[in-house]
């Protein structure tokens, strides 16, 4: 028994090494596998449907879709139609009236070329054509299934053109049915195709509805202008921000192309890249072109923030290979590098042509008085006439403490280790004397546009919460982010991010072009800096950028701050020199000098956030990049106090670090703790350093410039935690 299993399965194991019988496949297997490649989705049958009612000359292209395109896709156009003679082998495998030899594919101008189309339909779901031709009194309806016809053509009555329906796709296919079972998608991807068609073909009327739906989700009407076309279909709100490009070449030895396009302006935002491109009037995608265009344009737009670009690029039929996929999506050009390299130069020029040629609108100078930037007397802090007896307060009613008296702050009751650049009153006294020297500054605002934001910042002005401010007292630092105070019988967490934010912006606004200047010892290249911010924005996403896009953003970027280096310098103090380098930043606060470790993030923001195309965005943009450098963020350096301890320790084991230790003894080894002195003196330092600044810059300059805006009251800037009252009401429970 033994030797006969050994013997089957010595034979197996033959008959598993010789080849494999190749086999000829059923045509109808062949023909189904075809059709998954040609048709991959809905919205490939419509865009073939689409481009052969084009090929026909047609001046009105209508699509009815239901369940995105499975149950139902419908076209219908008023094009020349199909002859009667013609029907047999309409969905034939590999019949059109495109060509008729292999190198017509040379010199092909029609969308169509190959007869794949309509016969890998009638493979995958049930197709029935209606058409009329010129002349004739009534057109033809016949159904098809696997290229062939069911029936011979049926005499009906048909309006001029062909109306083809596609129903039932995919149905014997199940698994890619079950793969496209979200029709809002499918849908939304066939709406896009008619909105790009829509705007090429503005001679062409298009629409695109849900069956049973009344009003259409695509509906444009022949124009002659493209910008209208656009704006009936994406809306006004592209059409305005849009600029005419033209690129072309005219020499053999390089390149043959010309090229008209719009292309959005830096006023324009969007969350992603919107590419509408179109080679010999054919809708494909070129991803080189993309990327080239998305790199002149992240230098220049805001973060976040892609294109809208439409192009129609002509070149000599010879030139372009249209036979490269399956789907028609992509197309081979000659010499695409130099064609690349040009469209990408003429885009990169009409940016910052754009932005030279924008300037401010001229302004009359409008002095506000000095009574707007001071605050209103606080009547409610008036004291009773002599003569009157003064009221008894009640004990639950009664505030403890004083803004001004020590006694009630955390650091009275903890020991603190001295520090010796924090030591001795005469900094405290010369900051308290810099700061009120400041409290009514006799620089005003010289433009309209600043003095509008100053009004905003009025009148956003929440009462409740400049009261709390002006005579809060600061009880101390709860965590990283919030201090504890204490206005009357209330205790609150503040945000000091948020308040120092909102500060340094106000400040910014009020010292407007007089600024006093903090000097850098060495000027810091900007393009270096940039490139630092772009590589920390790496380390906090999963996936690295490209070096070479981050070497582009930087130059352009650079370029692009030393254009306007004049109005920096004037307006905020902010210097950068003719090599590009950083040397000079302004002085927002007395006696406060902004973390110098973020000057990256900083110079990175004014490149990329700032709207330079209009003056009050521009100027309050700036005003937040400044507000938003300069605010009291936690220090780079983990908090050296309670868990953070763990990041400055070098844990190593006891002994000969030569010895090998097994598994088992692991665990017996001892651990010899050590602590990085010099790292963690630093971080004590930062972090004294600023819970000083919170106390006696930030808090002082709080009482007398910030009104906090409305939306402080309800973002998490100010947190109730605790009043006297309620508190006297548990206690008398107890």
């Amino acid at each position: 028994m033994e030797v006969e299993m050994e013997v089957e399965v010595a034979e197996e194991d033959r008959v598993s090494r010789e080849p494999p019988n190749i086999r000829r496949l059923d045509e109808s297997v062949v023909n189904r596998i075809a059709a998954g490649e040609v048709i991959q989705r809905p919205v490939s049958a419509v865009k073939e449907l689409v481009e052969n009612s084009l090929d026909a000359r047609s001046s009105s292209v209508n699509v009815v879709v239901k369940d995105g395109g499975l149950k139902l896709i419908q076209v219908s156009d008023d094009g020349h139609g199909i002859r009667y003679e013609d029907l047999p082998i309409l969905c034939e495998r590999h019949t059109t009236s495109k060509l008729s030899t292999f190198e017509d594919l040379q010199s092909i101008k029609s969308m169509g070329f190959r007869g794949e189309a309509l016969a890998s339909m009638t493979y995958v779901g049930h197709v029935t054509v209606t058409t009329i031709t010129k002349g004739q009194l009534h057109g033809y309806r016949v159904s098809y299934k696997d290229g062939v016809m069911e029936n011979e053509p049926k005499a009906c009555a048909a309006v001029k053109g062909t109306q083809i329906m596609v129903e039932n796709l995919f149905y014997n296919m199940t698994a890619r049915r079950k793969t496209l079972q979200n029709s809002s998608d499918d849908y939304s991807k066939i709406v896009d195709l008619l909105s790009r068609f829509a705007i090429h073909h503005t001679t062409v009327s298009f629409s695109c509805r849900k069956h049973g739906a009344t009003r259409a989700d695509v509906h444009s009407v022949a124009t002659p202008s493209r910008l209208d076309a656009i704006r009936s279909v994406y809306g006004a709100s592209v059409s305005h921000n849009l600029m005419q490009v033209e690129a072309s070449d005219n020499d053999p030895s390089s390149s043959v192309f010309k090229m008209d396009g719009l292309v959005s302006n830096c006023n324009f935002v969007a969350k992603k890249t919107t590419m509408v491109l179109f080679i010999n009037d054919r809708l494909v995608e070129w991803t080189a072109l993309k990327r080239a265009l998305e790199i002149v344009y992240s230098a220049t737009l805001p973060k976040a923030s892609k294109p809208f670009i439409y192009m129609s690029i002509v070149l000599p039929p010879e030139h372009v290979d249209v036979n490269m996929h399956p789907t028609k999506r992509e197309v081979s050009l000659l010499n695409q590098e130099i064609i690349i390299d040009r469209i990408q130069s003429v885009v990169e020029s009409t940016l910052r042509n754009s932005n030279e040629v924008r300037t401010f609108q001229e302004q009359t100078v409008e002095l506000s008085s000095c009574g707007k930037l001071c605050s209103p007397k606080d009547t409610s802090l008036t004291p009773s006439s002599s003569g009157s007896k003064p009221l008894k307060v009640p004990v639950h009613k009664m505030v403890r403490t004083d803004s001004m008296d020590p006694a009630g702050r955390l650091h009275a009751y903890m020991q603190v280790k001295p520090h010796d650049h924090l030591e001795g009153n005469s900094s405290l006294t010369a900051v308290r004397s810099s700061v009120r020297q400041r409290r009514n500054p006799k620089e005003i605002a010289d433009l309209t546009s600043i003095q509008e934001l100053i009004d905003e910042i009025d009148s956003n002005c929440n009462s409740g919460l400049l009261d709390v401010v002006r005579h809060c007292t600061y009880v101390g630092m709860a965590d990283d982010i919030f201090a504890l105070l204490q206005h009357d019988t209330h205790l609150y967490l503040a945000n000091v991010v948020n308040l120092s934010k909102e500060l340094m912006y106000q400040q910014v606004l009020r010292r407007f072009a007089h600024f006093n200047a903090i000097q850098l010892s060495d000027p810091a290249p900007v393009q270096e800096l940039i490139i630092l911010a772009l590589q920390e924005e790496d380390l906090d996403s999963e996936c690295p950028g490209d070096d070479d896009l981050k070497q582009k953003i930087a130059e352009m970027n650079m370029e692009l701050l030393k254009q306007k280096a004049e109005l920096l310098d004037e307006y905020f103090c902010i210097h950068i020199d003719a090599h590009g380098s950083l040397s000079r930043l302004p002085v927002v606060l007395d006696q406060y000098t902004p973390d110098m470790d973020r000057v990256p993030e900083f110079v990175l923001s004014l490149g990329n956030d700032v709207d330079w195309d209009n003056e009050k965005n521009c100027l309050q943009t700036i005003s937040a990049a400044l507000g938003n450098f300069y605010a009291m963020h936690p220090p780079m350096l983990p908090n050296p106090s309670g868990d953070g301890l763990k990041f400055y320790e070098n844990r190593r084991p006891l002994g000969n670090p030569d010895e090998e230790n097994t598994s088992d003894e692991i665990d017996d080894v001892k651990m010899k703790s050590g602590v990085n002195d010099e790292l963690l003196l630093e971080a004590d330092t930062a972090w004294a350093q600023r819970e000083w600044s919170i106390q006696h810059v930030l808090f002082p300059a709080m009482r007398l410039f910030l009104k906090p805006p409305t939306c402080m009251a309800s973002n998490g800037t100010f947190v109730r935690v605790a009043s006297l009252e309620k508190l006297y009401r548990i206690f008398e429970r107890c």
